[in-house]
């Protein structure tokens, strides 16, 4: 082993108190202490701050943490003093003298790491800060910002390429966990990072089951999901809007879940107090719009919920990646129906983008209905969009419980035939109308209960023709058009289908089964607990830990995951240490938090024995 792998060995026993590094930290970690550049891609949950951290203190000066993420810096500023790392941030929550004090100690080679949004750091002053001081590295986080192709675009990132002109021998690591082949190139081309050593981890989250059903009332199964699968649990719930932000926090509220609502409408104030909350309490829901989310530390979200159809795999996968960070089991749930895909056509044909951005935006979209529509393993087509080959997991809900596929070729072409007889004006619910043989007004108003089609699809029920319509949209063979009255219009690739000389299989529609109360009444897990092979003894070390670190982390003013995380706790609690030389080998526990907590930890487990 090379002298500068041992270095950072001992950094991350003693200082982070882990045993050893995973995957490809310890490659990365070389790279960057070596002084070479890095493109780092990595699961959310992977590791990816230690990349930067260690080779921070390996080389001399300041790392440099470009980040967009304010409202967390505090948090991640905490989470190091508690290990004994020395850093600060600079950002716009700070006057005038807490800027200069920091200033100065960035100055004095006082500090290990700063963290700065990237608008802060481009401004002269701060240009001026750094040219003046030691600069161990630039640290660029949240990396797909960078895409204006992606799901997160901020216009400051593309203004980063001037760390490289500025500051030609300081070598920089650019990190994010979602990006496709495309948003990587566009990353390394516009940081000028086309001669670092990228390095692409597996994407898969194997500990996450991801769920998509059948929308019905959206919110009560939203509800009957959280009671019986995440009684207590903490979950972040994502909508599209604003307004229904506040609604399903409200509904979840009025029925016994306590959530809070997050959006970029709400005074900051309000959005920051609601943010501390959800950080620093536990069993608090966050309903979200976007706005909430990249860059949450917070390891012990045990689901993620989706009332609305996100825009791309990018954003689905960065968003559900915020559940179980701590690798213990989570769920992504989502419910999706027909509304969600004429909902999210329109904002594309809608937006001002140009006409490259709006096709591009328009493939993601179908990517992501392709997951949703999926009849084989949902992993596989996650995975398989990030270029990465799998298998079948056994851990969603398409293996768990297999759907059925069948020749739909005949009612897809009566709806087709529908959608043609009625000249291609009419919406959903109208050609609906006329497939079932329903006598509405505006069916007589137009004397489409005179047409060939009118009631040849009564034998099919409306939800499951809702279905097979979302799946039709889907495979292209219909359009939305958002300029006259949503109204359905057939593409040229439904022509095949009519003339017979294509058949179409989709997914057999099931009726959106309600979630039984009673059968898993009994077996409700109480607030906290985590799945784990833990003896009766062993759960009440655990759960006596949780109390301690509740009231520590009260004291501390800080979340309390960055007292330890409950992964930390679990093996504490396997361990039984009556000795500080025991608790020494626990993985999570460095030397600073065992000088600052190690008495407490020893006479709390010896109590139980």
């Amino acid at each position: 082993m090379s002298d500068l792998r041992e270095r950072a060995l001992h950094l991350l026993q003693t200082i982070f108190g882990y045993p050893a590094f995973r995957g490809q930290q310890a490659e990365i970690v070389d790279t960057l202490a070596s002084g070479g550049d890095a493109l780092v891609l990595m699961p959310t949950g992977g590791g990816k701050s230690l990349c930067y951290q260690i080779p921070s203190l390996l080389r001399d000066g300041v790392g440099v943490v470009v980040s967009p993420l304010i409202a967390l810096m505090q948090d991640q500023v905490d989470a190091l003093a508690e290990v004994g790392v020395r850093a600060a941030f600079l950002n716009s929550t700070q006057n005038y003298e807490q800027s200069s004090r920091i200033e100065k100690q960035v100055r004095d080679g006082d500090l290990d790491l700063l963290y700065v949004a990237p608008e802060r750091l481009l401004t002269p002053r701060c240009m001026a800060l750094l040219e003046a001081s030691k600069i161990a590295l630039f640290a660029i986080d949240e990396a797909h910002c960078v895409s204006q192709w992606g799901h997160d675009f901020r216009p400051e990132y593309i203004r980063l390429s001037v760390l490289h002109e500025r500051f030609p021998d300081v070598p920089r690591i650019a990190l994010t966990a979602t990006a496709d082949q495309q948003t990587r190139e566009e990353i390394a081309r516009r940081l000028q990072l086309e001669g670092g050593r990228q390095f692409v981890s597996s994407f898969d989250r194997p500990n996450i089951r991801y769920q998509i059903v059948e929308k019905g009332n959206g919110r009560k199964q939203l509800l009957d999901f959280i009671e019986t699968e995440h009684p207590g649990d903490a979950g972040v719930v994502y909508c599209l809007s604003r307004k229904k932000v506040e609604e399903v926090a409200d509904f979840l509220n009025q029925n016994g879940i306590t959530a809070l609502a997050y959006h970029a409408g709400m005074p900051q104030d309000t959005r920051s107090a609601n943010q501390s909350r959800f950080l620093r309490e536990e069993g608090i829901v966050m309903v979200a719009t976007i706005a909430f989310g990249m860059g949450i530390d917070k390891p012990d979200v045990r689901f993620v919920g989706h009332l609305d159809l996100p825009k791309s795999i990018e954003g689905y996968y960065q968003e559900t990646g915020r559940a179980g960070r701590d690798g213990a089991p989570a769920n992504a749930w989502m419910a999706y129906g027909l509304q969600d895909v004429v909902q999210q056509r329109r904002m594309i044909d809608e937006s001002e983008a140009d006409e490259a951005y709006k096709r591009i935006q328009g493939q993601k979209l179908d990517a992501m209905l392709g997951l949703c529509e999926t009849i084989g393993c949902r992993r596989v087509r996650l995975l398989s969009y990030f270029g990465q080959d799998s298998g079948p997991c056994g851990n969603c809900d398409t293996c768990l419980h297999p759907p059925v596929s069948y020749d739909a070729t005949v009612p897809v072409q009566k709806l087709l035939s529908a959608i043609y007889r009625v000249d291609q004006r009419f919406g959903a619910g109208h050609v609906m109308d006329v497939l079932r043989g329903i006598d509405s007004e505006k069916v007589k108003q137009w004397k489409h209960d005179q047409l060939s089609t009118f009631g040849i699809g009564s034998d099919i029920g409306e939800q499951e023709w809702r279905a097979i319509l979302r799946q039709v949209i889907a495979l292209g063979l219909v359009d939305v058009d958002h300029d006259a009255y949503n109204a359905l219009k057939l593409t040229d690739e439904a022509r095949p289908v009519l003339k017979g000389a294509r058949q179409v299989q989709l997914r057999r529609y099931e009726k959106p089964a309600r979630p039984s109360r009673q059968k898993r009444a009994g077996s409700a897990k109480p607030r906290g607990y985590v799945e784990a092979d833990l003896s009766r003894t062993e759960q009440e070390i655990f759960e006596k830990l949780r109390w301690w670190r509740v009231e520590t982390a009260r004291v501390h003013n800080v979340p309390a995951y960055i007292i330890f995380h409950d992964a930390t706790m679990r093996e504490i609690a396997k361990a039984k240490p009556d000795t500080l030389d025991a608790l020494r080998g626990v993985s999570g526990v460095g030397e600073k938090k065992l000088q600052t907590y190690g008495e407490e930890i020893v006479a709390l487990v010896r109590e139980l024995l």
